[in-house]
């Protein structure tokens, strides 16, 4: 969720459309992750703040939440916090981007003065700090434009006045520099009494250098959009080194930035195209204006001491383009070039290095979405004036295309003949629709193909090879999965990151979906040996899951999460055996990050795939895709449910995946005294120290259900120092979690805070986003039992935002059953009934935690009705309870339920 107060208040792209939430959001948004004190918001909010000023601010908050539910606000003791990350928040994104030397990224980011929309007591002191930022902006990065706008406003501000001086120069208007200066001059004499400051008086003398002459740079008919950090940083470059290549890949917009070098340089320049030649130096010898007369042999000695001569003592700039394909070439002409003249300076493109000594590498990589939209909008603009369309699906069009500048160019001119909404529909086949350009450009700059083509055509035989291979992965991959999968070699894969066909991220390498998309018709079909890689990937990491470095493997495997994705749908089609190994290996990984609902799609097509009964020695892998299936599959999941039973009743060993266990041991439920039952828990058991720390939680929560919390809750506590020993956070937050509600149960708040917020912090650890919404869910629970109905409903909006993005049903009905618990002691049962209908529809089928829902929503309906004077609805809502919990074998909910009917009045 994106949060901006550079302009009018927008979340998510939206205005907010009520005053006192807009300035609520945006006083949180401008502290974003800090705690915002009561009495600062409702001074903030209020002229004169209302009596029951606390009730008020609690109940803007929570129409906030109502209003943008993909919004998270935490309510603190001491205030309220805006759960986001600074970069979500524009003025924040836009400070990091100043601090790093990036004024027109920063800059862009502004849609009009800031907090624009806003009426509020904080506005107009907040607004005068954005506006120094905003100056900052302008200043770092702003156009001549800009500059003139902010001058007008504080005339005598010098940087700013110098800062416009600069721009006219650089522009090529001296005269109009030199009139900024004049002015300033005579107004600082006159309103001051004081002379330039030196600020002022240094670009004076910057201006009044006179202009050397600039050989061959192309003029452009479009604006430089996007690269304005990039063409600050590569001006800085050149002053303290003598060589900068600008290096990536085809179309990223190399020669573009290296042309606005090349006019921006105030010294001489000399702009040489190598593209169509082979003979550096006789193209150099041309560039520089000592034309030779066909004398000497095509790139002989005698050439190249005539080009050192030509610019022996000359200070200038020779920028250099298109040097990949004669890169050999290149490097030995430039560099015999930097070390004979010593007041020359290079600028080379290419999409490999030179690899001369002194080099100083450039990347230019994909534009940022903001700024590939920028792009697009402008140039669409200008094949189709007055051309308007949702800036997101702008922004989703430039990222498919890797926000590579030339193919955001061509599908900007696209939108003449075909709408928006086509051009994206088309992307899956980009290189016909992005077969158009300009005719003026070179060939290889006129479609997209072209581009890659012009790189694919300057490889080797093993670098295609592998650039072919290498498509088979999705979103990247290891040095250890890059080489073995396509059974390639290491320098291979760096030469291809060298050749800016293949980009590293940390430690990893990955391809841009265009060069990929190309690449992939030449790919032979690895598909089956990727797959076979991630399962014994996935089989190596399982045992790990369950120890100390559990957090580094699950972050290991989150990084292949799309490789893993691929390979189980890859062999859900073509090998089911496959499909089924997949899934079981990684359901610790699943479970452990919290992917429930994930894991359960993908368990549930392979369940598809495979027909009614598991093949021949796959029952394990075929039982745990049942217990996973549950939150999305349809039919009668009890029966799936007993299937699964039936598979595990023919093991005499514990299963080879001991999350099996659990897992069963969740679908059934108590087992009360079923021999049976008891005797297949023994033996499903394994000896190790994870499956005994497991064995004691499951007792514990045995001896809990069965209306012994002492004893449950002692077991759980042994139960969760064991999974401490052993290094599994999920299990001993498991543990924490049943401790809190026996805490809870006792009465002992405190305590049960104190347990829920040690669950809470292991799956943060974990990054399990569907165990910390439910962990929010228990805290709501636990504060509403201490009477802080505040707190309460913050932490149940909050879970059920978290539940929401998890894509977890069943969390959500349970915070939408608190929120309806909440209602019900407000009295106001109308939205209490409307909390529980929702949680009922949320609620999945079947498996016993569903189960359990359903029973605590009639419950909690009994209740309602109840307080509404509704005595016989009362009475079949807890008797409808008391089915289901009796079938669960839950004697604690039977004892509550129980009680409820004893206390109600006979009718």
């Amino acid at each position: 969720m994106r949060f901006g107060v550079l302009g009018p208040v927008v979340v998510g792209g939206e205005e907010v459309a009520a005053p006192r939430q807009r300035a609520l959001v945006a006083m949180l948004a401008l502290d974003v992750g800090r705690i915002v004190g009561h009495d600062r918001l409702i001074g903030g909010l209020y002229v004169r703040p209302p009596a029951g000023a606390a009730n008020a601010l609690q109940s803007q908050v929570s129409r906030l939440r109502r209003a943008l539910p993909g919004v998270v606000v935490e309510h603190h003791p001491a205030g309220y916090r805006l759960v986001a990350e600074p970069a979500d928040v524009d003025l924040h994104r836009c400070q990091e981007l100043l601090a790093a030397g990036r004024g027109a990224s920063a800059l862009a980011l502004w849609r009009g003065p800031a907090l624009a929309d806003v009426d509020a007591p904080f506005a107009d002191e907040a607004r005068q700090r954005l506006t120094e930022v905003f100056v900052d902006c302008v200043l770092a990065g702003g156009t001549t434009d800009d500059l003139r706008e902010v001058l007008a406003r504080y005339p005598l501000r010098e940087d700013v006045r110098a800062a416009l001086m600069r721009a006219l120069h650089r522009d090529g208007r001296q005269t109009e520099a030199l009139d900024v200066f004049a002015r300033g001059r005579d107004l600082l004499a006159d309103e001051l009494g004081v002379g330039p400051s030196p600020v002022l008086a240094d670009a004076h003398l910057e201006v009044l250098r006179a202009e050397a002459p600039h050989r061959g740079v192309p003029a452009q008919l479009t604006s430089f959009i996007g690269r304005d950090d990039d063409l600050r940083r590569v001006a800085k470059w050149l002053q303290e080194t003598r060589l900068v290549t600008l290096i990536g890949p085809g179309g990223t917009g190399k020669t573009r930035l290296a042309v606005e070098v090349a006019h921006r340089e105030p010294g001489e320049v000399a702009f040489v195209d190598l593209s169509a030649t082979t003979d550096v130096a006789r193209a150099l010898l041309d560039g520089v204006g000592a034309r030779e007369a066909g004398l000497l042999s095509a790139g002989g000695p005698g050439v190249r001491d005539r080009l050192h001569a030509a610019l022996a003592g000359r200070h200038a700039l020779l920028v250099v383009d298109n040097c990949e394909h004669v890169v050999d070439e290149a490097a030995r002409v430039l560099g015999g070039v930097l070390a004979a003249c010593p007041d020359v300076k290079v600028l080379a493109t290419s999409r490999e290095a030179l690899g001369i000594t002194g080099e100083t590498l450039s990347p230019v990589t994909a534009l940022g979405t903001d700024a590939a939209t920028r792009l697009f909008l402008d140039r669409a603009q200008a094949v189709k004036p007055g051309f308007t369309a949702d800036l997101d699906l702008i922004a989703d069009v430039c990222r498919r295309l890797d926000g590579i500048a030339l193919a955001v160019e061509l599908a900007a001119a696209r939108v003449r003949s075909l709408p928006l909404t086509e051009i994206a529909a088309r992307l899956d086949d980009r290189f016909r629709l992005l077969s158009k350009g300009s005719r003026t450009a070179a060939p290889r700059h006129r479609t997209l193909h072209a581009v890659v083509e012009w790189s694919w055509d300057l490889l080797t035989d093993a670098e295609r090879d592998l650039a072919a291979r290498f498509t088979v992965f999705h979103g990247g991959a290891s040095l250890d999965a890059a080489t073995e999968v396509t059974g390639s070699d290491v320098d291979t894969l760096t030469s291809l990151v060298d050749k800016s066909l293949v980009e590293t991220i940390g430690d990893r390498y990955r391809m841009l979906d265009t060069v990929r998309a190309f690449c992939a018709v030449h790919a032979p079909d690895l598909a089956h040996r990727h797959a076979r890689w991630f399962l014994a990937r996935a089989q190596q990491a399982e045992p790990h899951l369950r120890a100390h470095e559990q957090v580094e493997w699950l972050t290991a495997l989150a990084a292949d999460h799309d490789n893993l994705v691929a390979a189980v749908t890859w062999a859900a089609v073509h090998d089911h055996e496959l499909a089924l190994e997949l899934v079981a290996a990684l359901a610790t990984y699943y479970w452990c990050r919290g992917l429930r609902t994930e894991a359960a799609q993908q368990a549930d097509a392979v369940l598809r795939a495979c027909g009614e009964t598991a093949p021949p020695g796959r029952e394990q892998e075929y039982a745990l895709c049942l217990l996973l299936a549950w939150p999305v599959a349809t039919g009668d999941q009890t029966a799936r449910i007993r299937q699964a039973d039936d598979l595990l009743a023919t093991l005499d060993a514990p299963p080879r995946y001991p999350i099996m266990t659990m897992m069963w041991g969740m679908a059934l439920g108590a087992p009360e005294n079923d021999s049976q039952v008891w005797h297949r828990r023994a033996r499903l058991l394994g000896t190790d120290p994870w499956s005994a720390a497991l064995d004691l939680v499951g007792d514990g929560l045995i001896k809990r259900m069965a209306g012994d919390p002492r004893g449950g809750a002692e077991l759980l506590e042994r139960g969760a120092a064991a999974f401490g020993e052993v290094g599994d956070r999920w299990g001993a937050a498991l543990a924490f979690n049943q401790l809190s509600e026996i805490a809870l149960a006792a009465g002992d708040t405190a305590l049960a805070l104190a347990h829920i917020d040690c669950a809470r912090r292991l799956f943060d650890e974990l990054g399990a986003a569907e165990d910390t919404a439910e962990a929010v869910a228990g805290r709501a629970h636990t504060q509403l039992a201490a009477g802080d109905l505040h707190g309460a409903a913050a932490d149940f909006d909050l879970a059920l935002t978290l539940a929401r993005r998890a894509g977890a049903p069943l969390v959500q009905a349970g915070a939408h059953l608190g929120l309806a618990e909440l209602a019900r002691l407000n009295h106001d049962h109308p939205a209490a009934r409307a909390h529980c209908d929702q949680a009922w529809t949320l609620t999945p089928g079947g498996w016993y935690s569903p189960d359990e829902m359903r029973c605590h929503i009639a419950l909690q309906r009994g209740r309602i009705a109840r307080d509404a004077g509704e005595h016989r609805q009362a009475r079949a809502h807890f008797e409808d309870a008391l089915r289901r919990t009796a079938a669960q074998r839950n004697r604690l909910t039977e004892t509550a339920v129980r009680a409820e009917l004893d206390a109600l009045p006979e009718s």
